[in-house]
Protein backbone atom coordinates (compact mmCIF):
# COMPACT_ATOMS: atom_id res chain seq x y z
CA UNK A 1 0.00 0.00 0.00
CA UNK A 2 0.65 3.09 -0.86
CA UNK A 3 1.92 5.46 2.34
CA UNK A 4 -0.58 8.02 1.01
CA UNK A 5 -3.20 5.85 0.80
CA UNK A 6 -5.45 4.53 3.44
CA UNK A 7 -6.84 1.80 4.19
CA UNK A 8 -10.58 3.50 4.21
CA UNK A 9 -9.71 5.09 0.67
CA UNK A 10 -9.08 1.23 -0.30
CA UNK A 11 -12.43 0.78 0.79
CA UNK A 12 -13.55 3.79 -1.26
CA UNK A 13 -12.05 2.74 -4.76
CA UNK A 14 -13.66 -0.32 -5.95
CA UNK A 15 -10.84 -0.49 -8.17
CA UNK A 16 -7.64 -0.82 -5.59
CA UNK A 17 -5.40 -3.39 -6.89
CA UNK A 18 -6.07 -4.91 -2.90
CA UNK A 19 -9.62 -4.67 -2.77
CA UNK A 20 -10.15 -7.56 -5.82
CA UNK A 21 -10.60 -10.94 -4.79
CA UNK A 22 -8.94 -12.13 -8.18
CA UNK A 23 -5.64 -10.11 -6.58
CA UNK A 24 -6.05 -11.94 -3.14
CA UNK A 25 -6.57 -15.30 -4.45
CA UNK A 26 -3.74 -15.30 -7.41
CA UNK A 27 -1.41 -14.04 -4.44
CA UNK A 28 -2.80 -16.60 -2.09
CA UNK A 29 -2.66 -19.40 -5.04
CA UNK A 30 0.81 -18.81 -6.16
CA UNK A 31 1.68 -18.85 -2.18
CA UNK A 32 0.29 -22.07 -1.05
CA UNK A 33 1.38 -23.54 -4.23
CA UNK A 34 5.27 -22.34 -3.67
CA UNK A 35 4.72 -23.82 0.28
CA UNK A 36 3.87 -27.65 -1.70
CA UNK A 37 6.93 -27.20 -3.88
CA UNK A 38 9.17 -27.83 -0.85
CA UNK A 39 6.94 -30.45 0.78
CA UNK A 40 6.46 -32.12 -2.54
CA UNK A 41 9.77 -32.02 -3.48
CA UNK A 42 11.27 -35.36 -1.44
CA UNK A 43 8.57 -37.58 -3.05
CA UNK A 44 9.57 -36.41 -7.16
CA UNK A 45 5.90 -34.14 -7.51
CA UNK A 46 4.90 -31.28 -8.64
CA UNK A 47 1.84 -29.75 -7.48
CA UNK A 48 -0.65 -30.81 -10.48
CA UNK A 49 0.82 -34.19 -10.37
CA UNK A 50 0.10 -34.56 -6.92
CA UNK A 51 -3.49 -33.55 -7.52
CA UNK A 52 -3.62 -36.70 -10.07
CA UNK A 53 -2.29 -39.05 -7.35
CA UNK A 54 -4.66 -37.73 -4.41
CA UNK A 55 -7.64 -38.70 -7.62
CA UNK A 56 -5.85 -41.88 -7.69
CA UNK A 57 -5.40 -42.96 -4.23
CA UNK A 58 -8.91 -42.00 -3.83
CA UNK A 59 -10.13 -44.34 -6.39
CA UNK A 60 -7.19 -46.71 -7.21
CA UNK A 61 -7.94 -46.48 -11.39
CA UNK A 62 -9.50 -43.75 -13.59
CA UNK A 63 -10.25 -43.28 -16.85
CA UNK A 64 -7.92 -39.96 -18.12
CA UNK A 65 -10.92 -37.88 -18.76
CA UNK A 66 -12.49 -38.05 -15.28
CA UNK A 67 -9.01 -37.51 -13.60
CA UNK A 68 -9.44 -34.37 -16.02
CA UNK A 69 -12.74 -33.41 -14.62
CA UNK A 70 -12.17 -34.18 -11.38
CA UNK A 71 -9.42 -31.74 -11.40
CA UNK A 72 -10.61 -29.76 -13.20
CA UNK A 73 -8.73 -29.45 -16.30
CA UNK A 74 -8.53 -30.12 -19.76
CA UNK A 75 -7.45 -33.39 -21.00
CA UNK A 76 -4.71 -32.52 -23.21
CA UNK A 77 -3.43 -31.19 -20.16
CA UNK A 78 -3.57 -34.01 -17.48
CA UNK A 79 -1.86 -36.10 -20.23
CA UNK A 80 1.59 -35.15 -19.68
CA UNK A 81 1.38 -35.35 -16.08
CA UNK A 82 0.26 -38.90 -16.79
CA UNK A 83 2.90 -39.74 -18.98
CA UNK A 84 5.57 -38.21 -16.07
CA UNK A 85 3.91 -40.07 -13.10
CA UNK A 86 3.93 -43.34 -15.48
CA UNK A 87 7.92 -42.42 -15.97
CA UNK A 88 8.33 -42.40 -12.20
CA UNK A 89 6.23 -46.15 -12.29
CA UNK A 90 3.38 -44.59 -10.25
CA UNK A 91 1.08 -45.26 -12.82
CA UNK A 92 0.25 -47.50 -15.75
CA UNK A 93 -1.80 -46.60 -18.37
CA UNK A 94 -4.16 -48.89 -20.36
CA UNK A 95 -6.37 -49.58 -22.71
CA UNK A 96 -10.21 -50.31 -21.47
CA UNK A 97 -11.16 -53.56 -22.91
CA UNK A 98 -15.10 -52.68 -23.74
CA UNK A 99 -13.84 -49.24 -25.15
CA UNK A 100 -10.13 -48.68 -26.73
CA UNK A 101 -10.48 -45.17 -27.00
CA UNK A 102 -10.95 -44.69 -23.29
CA UNK A 103 -7.04 -44.80 -21.49
CA UNK A 104 -7.24 -45.87 -17.56
CA UNK A 105 -4.93 -44.83 -15.70
CA UNK A 106 -3.97 -47.12 -12.58
CA UNK A 107 -1.71 -46.82 -9.54
CA UNK A 108 1.01 -49.22 -9.38
CA UNK A 109 2.72 -50.81 -6.41
CA UNK A 110 5.32 -48.03 -6.25
CA UNK A 111 2.07 -45.20 -6.73
CA UNK A 112 0.38 -47.27 -3.35
CA UNK A 113 3.38 -47.28 -1.39
CA UNK A 114 3.92 -43.45 -2.07
CA UNK A 115 0.76 -42.63 0.01
CA UNK A 116 2.31 -43.54 2.87
CA UNK A 117 4.74 -40.71 2.96
CA UNK A 118 2.02 -38.09 1.23
CA UNK A 119 0.03 -38.96 4.30
CA UNK A 120 2.17 -36.64 6.08
CA UNK A 121 1.72 -33.87 3.64
CA UNK A 122 -1.84 -32.22 4.94
CA UNK A 123 -0.62 -31.53 8.81
CA UNK A 124 3.27 -30.21 7.22
CA UNK A 125 0.81 -27.71 5.01
CA UNK A 126 -1.82 -26.99 7.64
CA UNK A 127 2.12 -25.84 9.97
CA UNK A 128 3.32 -24.16 6.95
CA UNK A 129 0.65 -21.90 6.51
CA UNK A 130 0.00 -21.72 10.23
CA UNK A 131 -3.47 -23.18 10.02
CA UNK A 132 -5.39 -25.11 12.23
CA UNK A 133 -8.11 -28.01 10.97
CA UNK A 134 -10.97 -25.68 11.81
CA UNK A 135 -9.13 -23.20 9.69
CA UNK A 136 -8.90 -24.96 6.72
CA UNK A 137 -12.19 -26.46 6.89
CA UNK A 138 -13.68 -22.81 7.36
CA UNK A 139 -11.25 -21.56 4.10
CA UNK A 140 -12.39 -25.07 2.31
CA UNK A 141 -15.91 -23.50 2.93
CA UNK A 142 -15.26 -20.37 1.53
CA UNK A 143 -13.97 -21.48 -1.94
CA UNK A 144 -16.28 -24.19 -2.45
CA UNK A 145 -19.18 -21.19 -2.91
CA UNK A 146 -17.09 -19.77 -5.39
Amino acid sequence: MLESESSTEQLDNPLALESQICFALAVASRGVIGAYRSVLEPISLTHPQYLVMLALWQHEKLPMREIARLLRLEPATVSPLVKRLEALDYVTKTRSESDERIVEVTLTDTGRELRKSAEAIPGTMMAKLGMDVDGVRELHAVMQKI
